[in-house]
């Protein structure tokens, strides 16, 4: 089940980036977990990430929410046939991730909650605005 998404983009210097993005959204973050990286909920359920780091073409990954990102990794291997890769997390991230290329080049992941009691409140608020 994909419920959520982000993309991130990235810029050399935070605190440059980070006023730019401020001043083009019109608003402060809503979530700095960690230094270098800043976040805004656009809609419900699409975040975009600031990152500082050295901009990519096409900048991204668009990572998508899963409830089961061990599952949804499993899949994409065998359905895919995409190579294995790493789910990432930080103690200060409420959430695990992983990310990796699509046969083009383009860059995609998946998130999963590591709190299910908060991933459940975010379905079911998602759901409730979308039906």
């Amino acid at each position: 089940m994909i419920f959520e998404m982000t993309i991130q983009v990235r810029v050399t210097n935070i605190q440059e980036g980070q006023p730019w993005y401020e001043t083009l959204l019109n608003r402060k973050p809503d979530f700095v977990p960690h230094e270098g990286f800043a976040e805004w909920e656009l809609i419900p359920g699409c975040w975009l990430q600031v990152a500082e780091g050295i901009p990519s073409d096409g900048s991204g990954p668009l990572r998508l929410g899963t409830t089961n990102l061990e599952e949804t990794r499993q899949r994409l291997i065998k359905e895919l046939g995409i190579e294995a890769f790493e789910i990432h997390s930080r103690k200060e991230v409420p959430v695990k991730w992983a990310s990796f290329s699509d046969p083009w080049g383009n860059q995609l992941g998946f998130f999963e909650y590591l709190d299910k009691g908060e991933e459940q409140k975010r379905v079911k608020e998602l759901l409730k605005q979308t039906y």
